[in-house]
């Protein structure tokens, strides 16, 4: 193996660096210990579940899968359709759902489940009905929730009493699942929520009866029976969503709010500090209303409405209740993201980004300042993050778990604190990449446009031209330049094949606050595409080494679109472009991200017209390699399909590589994920030499 190549393997066998981080923190209130998930090094996939001791510092495997198991774990259906929403890459233990006191933890393995007793340091398997999704304790830790055969059922901690609490009356029907535009869009991966005394639980109902079905089939193995999936495409019928109130006898009281008008569940909570709250958004996303939800008599009242003239944003974390029953929530108002407790602003000017924790002090959540490229975590109006970089904590009772990326190291640095000072850490056991990034963070342009600026190792400026490659995401919802160095390893490694890379983040990117991120309204094409031509002109205008003779672009999901958008429309900028899983006609899209920003299809066929692509296959006229997934079931094939199709139809020459198997995710597996990223390097010098 090669100096050259190396790098490649090892990125795609610790899934770029990421095993063995800690992650997914549940504290004990009284501070004696924490739980959380890890691999056992930064070449393991499987995840096992840990406990620490706050006070000695001491680790224990709670639950590890090789010793519960015995044999190598399979998933069911079910829970591969959660991983991929989640896009989840590893296996073993990765849920850590525990009680209130994180004393009990209930988790799935091979579809079986499993609970941990944190005081013991027992995990045993319960007899229950298989396979199993989302098993969840509840607060008082006497019983654990799951859903098996689109039924929710509960059983004892100690295996008694296994039973069907919601059960279906068909195929289409579930209790107790996330449905796909809320797993996939809304952040929103649960369909229960446990009341605080254990007694009861708020639970959806979908109903995907009227949903087209698509078929995802196997060209590879033309034996295989296609997978077929409900799929909501933009203009076409939703998954229906009830709610119920649900007893651990069965008894079950319907939850009453106006699911025509605002079809959306985006979030439930329901803590001690006042009854259910629930998040419901009308389908055009103009309006969200924040009800509460009376337990007894499934009667709603509105709290709190929130509209917007283009959309109301769903952020993480709210809904909630402080302990002493004010509304914490988050609002789009005078130009920033707002945390607001009761009736009083708490954040200030900060873009706000998630609320993390809630308790009868304060709000812990995560926000950025001046600078998008930065994600600190405060309490009230107090930052608890020191050092610049991208941050996330958990808390409990007076201990914060705090979760730090950096550009001076590698890896995640996890710390515990109490009263703001550092107490202990949660070692990382992630492989410490070969190499040092060597990227400069720049603004730049009229709107001040957070770009990373990278060269080959060791380049001397003046000393030679370079080829350009942007290697954009360049989409709402999703930030690529932020202020820790694992985000630019992969970045790094495409420069030191001879490119200078630019990664630019436009407007509809985060962090910049409402007016940034709704630029994008009825204009994905021509407002991405600005951003990122202005990024390279202005970079290019500072930077003489850049070669804007050669310029490539290349990206996968809203990347591969804006790729194959900068060849199809700006061809005199862009010489060549990868286009890896693109969207290229938006009516096969889903519903919730899609209207959200382009509207209703059949109000808007002109808005869909414009962003789409199959219409500009005539104007190709430079290089363009489209990569797909035959297995996606986000971005299905039929996208591409459909712009090779057009190409074909006008005479315009391209590429396909299709990749059975292969899902929404890039291949993983060793050689072939270094094979694959080798073969769109030769293509792009190819391209940018002809």
């Amino acid at each position: 193996m090669t100096s050259e190549t190396s790098f490649l393997r090892l990125q795609a066998r610790t899934q770029r660096f990421t095993l063995g981080s800690p992650r997914e923190f549940k504290i004990a209130p009284d501070g004696g210990h924490l739980l959380f998930l890890r691999s056992a090094s930064g070449e393991d996939r499987t995840h096992l579940l840990w406990r620490q001791d706050l006070a000695t510092g001491q680790e224990t495997r709670l639950g590890d899968p090789a010793v519960l198991l015995g044999c190598a774990e399979e998933l069911p259906a079910e829970e591969r359709a959660r991983r991929e929403r989640s896009r989840e890459q590893g296996g073993g233990v990765v849920g850590n759902a525990t009680d209130a006191a994180a004393r009990v933890a209930a988790f799935a393995l091979s579809g079986r489940l499993f609970v941990a007793d944190a005081r013991t340091g027992e995990s045993r398997e319960l007899a229950t009905a298989t396979p199993i999704v989302d098993p969840r304790p509840d607060p008082t830790g006497a019983h654990v929730a799951y859903v098996a055969d689109n039924a929710l059922r509960v059983v004892a901690v100690d295996g008694t009493g296994d039973r069907a609490i919601a059960t279906p009356d068909g195929p289409d029907q579930a209790w107790g699942l996330a449905e796909f535009v809320a797993a996939e869009e809304m952040g929103r991966a649960r369909g229960y929520w446990w009341s605080p005394d254990g007694t009861r639980l708020l639970v959806a109902f979908t109903d995907k009866g009227d949903v087209q079905r698509w078929h995802i089939a196997d060209p590879a193995n033309p034996g295989t029976e296609p997978h077929t999936v409900a799929y909501p495409a933009a203009g076409t019928p939703n998954v229906v969503v009830r709610l119920a109130v649900i007893g651990l006898d069965g008894t079950r009281v319907d939850v009453d709010w106006d699911g025509v008008d605002l079809p959306y569940l985006a979030a439930a909570h329901w803590s001690a500090g006042g009854p259910p709250l629930i998040a419901v958004q009308s389908r055009e996303q103009r309006a969200v209303e924040i009800r509460t939800v009376d337990p007894d008599s499934g009667v709603t009242e509105v709290l709190h409405t929130e509209t917007d003239d283009q959309w109301v944003e769903i952020y993480p974390g709210v809904p909630a209740w402080t302990p002493d029953g004010r509304l914490v929530r988050i609002t789009a108002r005078a130009g920033a993201n707002r945390l607001v407790v009761g009736d009083v602003e708490v954040s200030g000017d900060l873009q706000v980004r998630s609320v993390l924790d809630v308790d009868d002090q304060d709000v812990l959540y995560t926000a950025s300042a001046e600078d998008p490229t930065q994600v600190h975590v405060y309490a009230g109006d107090r930052r608890v993050s020191t050092v610049d970089g991208v941050h996330s904590a958990a808390r409990a009772g007076d201990t914060v778990v705090l979760t730090s990326w950096s550009l001076d190291w590698s890896g995640p640095r996890v710390h515990v604190l109490r009263a703001g000072e550092v107490v202990g850490e949660v070692a990382s056991l992630a492989v410490d990449p070969p190499s040092v990034p060597n990227v400069q963070l720049l603004t730049v342009g009229s709107r001040d446009l957070r770009v990373a600026l990278l060269y080959p190792s060791g380049h001397v400026p003046g000393s030679e031209k370079l080829p350009v490659l942007l290697d954009p995401y360049g989409g709402p919802h999703a930030q690529r330049v932020l202020a820790t160095r694992n985000a630019f390893l992969g970045p790094q490694w495409l420069a030191d094949q001879g490119f200078a890379v630019l990664v630019a983040d436009g407007r509809g990117t985060p962090g910049r606050g409402p007016e940034w991120e709704r630029e994008i309204h009825l204009d994905f094409a021509g407002t991405t595409l600005t951003d990122q031509v202005d990024a390279l002109r202005a970079v290019a205008a500072e930077h003489p080494d850049l070669d804007l003779d050669r310029v490539a672009i290349r990206g996968w999901s809203y990347g591969g679109y804006l790729s194959a958008l900068a060849v199809l429309r700006a061809p005199e900028v862009f010489h060549a472009a990868i286009a890896g899983a693109p969207v290229t006609d938006w009516r096969l899209y889903d519903t919730h991200y899609t209207e959200r920003y382009l509207g209703h299809p059949d109000e808007r066929p002109e808005v869909y017209e414009r962003n789409s692509l199959i219409d500009d296959a005539p104007k190709l006229d430079r290089p363009l390699l489209i990569i797909h997934g035959l297995a996606d079931d986000n971005v299905v094939v039929a996208h591409s399909i459909r712009l090779s199709s057009a190409l074909v139809a006008a005479g315009r020459p391209h590429a396909l590589l299709p990749l059975p198997g292969v899902t929404h995710m890039t291949p993983q597996e060793d050689d072939v994920a270094e094979n694959f990223m080798l073969l769109q390097v030769r293509w792009l010098k190819d391209a940018l030499a002809r």
